[in-house]
């Protein structure tokens, strides 16, 4: 897919994108290299992968990452009870060493994600999420299949890819991730959206909202955003719901009463509502777009 047909894909995706983004993408996928992408919480980075598989008509194989992540549930586990049944249905008819070697072939196999995405006859978008939090060991466990699009099983031995994944690698930057990994993958670093871009966000996701309240959202947003006191800076995701709950209860002014009312969209801890309590209500946007008060269309 060239870039031209990749932006129009991700147009029609209402996908707000860069052409850094969108390059990287395509170079990416035309090269068959992993992506890498790392940036805070909540910029978007997981809407990528989405984003890619819709626009490439595939299937989204996810595998999320966490500390003691293994093969076991990540590539491969042995069917036990397929295999039980095996041993008794079989039991009187082959020697023992023959049962074994039977147990531990491809058929027994259960697939977990990064197996699922090599064995596919179609190719698929595989996303590995948060690879940050997974431990080291699995990190390097991770190098076979990114650079060569295959893993190694003891019993049966390597299986190569049926079909080339489009792999996305996000990371939250929780710990340094490995030169040897990184050198294995094309790379991508988000920011949160500047307050142009949120707007064109909101218009995109949400057109029906009033262009006056969308522009105080999203000025509302970048405040919490740069304040210090702020724990947890509201993600893209947290924006959309924000206004879709303000848009839901008719409110078409974000009056500091609107505020708390629904602050629980925005903010998710305590200690942050009590610095929304004391934020002034934002001002109109000053962004140079037309976001007085009628409807975007």
């Amino acid at each position: 897919m060239n870039l031209e047909l990749l932006k129009q894909k991700m147009d029609e995706a209402n996908y707000v994108y860069d052409d850094t983004l969108a390059v990287t993408l395509s170079v990416a996928l035309q090269l068959g290299r992993p992506l890498l992408i790392e940036g805070a919480a909540g910029v978007g980075k997981t809407e990528v992968a989405k984003v890619m598989a819709q626009a490439l008509d595939r299937e989204l194989v996810r595998l999320q990452c966490y500390e003691g992540l293994d093969e076991g549930k990540a590539l491969y586990e042995w069917n036990y009870q397929k295999q039980l049944l095996s041993i008794q249905i079989n039991m009187q008819e082959q020697d023992k060493d023959q049962l074994t070697q039977s147990l531990f072939g491809e058929s027994f196999l259960l697939e977990r994600p990064l197996l699922k995405s090599i064995r596919s006859e179609k190719p698929v978008v595989l996303l590995i999420d948060e690879i940050d939090k997974a431990d080291e060991e699995f990190e390097a466990f991770l190098l076979e299949l990114l650079s060569e699009m295959q893993v190694s099983i003891p019993e049966i031995g390597t299986i190569g890819a049926k079909s080339v994944p489009f792999v996305v690698l996000t990371s939250n930057r929780a710990r340094p991730l490995s030169e040897a990994l990184r050198r294995r993958c094309a790379y991508l670093y988000i920011q949160y959206p500047d307050l142009e871009k949120e707007l064109a966000i909101l218009r995109k996701k949400l057109p029906h909202i009033d262009d006056r309240l969308a522009g105080q959202v999203a000025v509302a947003v970048q405040k919490l955003r740069a304040s210090e006191s702020i724990l947890k800076k509201p993600s893209i995701a947290e924006t959309l719901d924000w206004a879709a709950a303000l848009d839901a209860l008719g409110i078409r002014e974000l009056t500091p009463d609107a505020m708390r009312q629904t602050a629980g969209f925005i903010l998710k801890n305590n200690e942050d509502m009590h610095v929304l309590e004391e934020e002034p209500a934002p001002h109109d946007c000053n962004c140079g777009h037309n976001c007085g008060g009628h409807h975007h269309g």
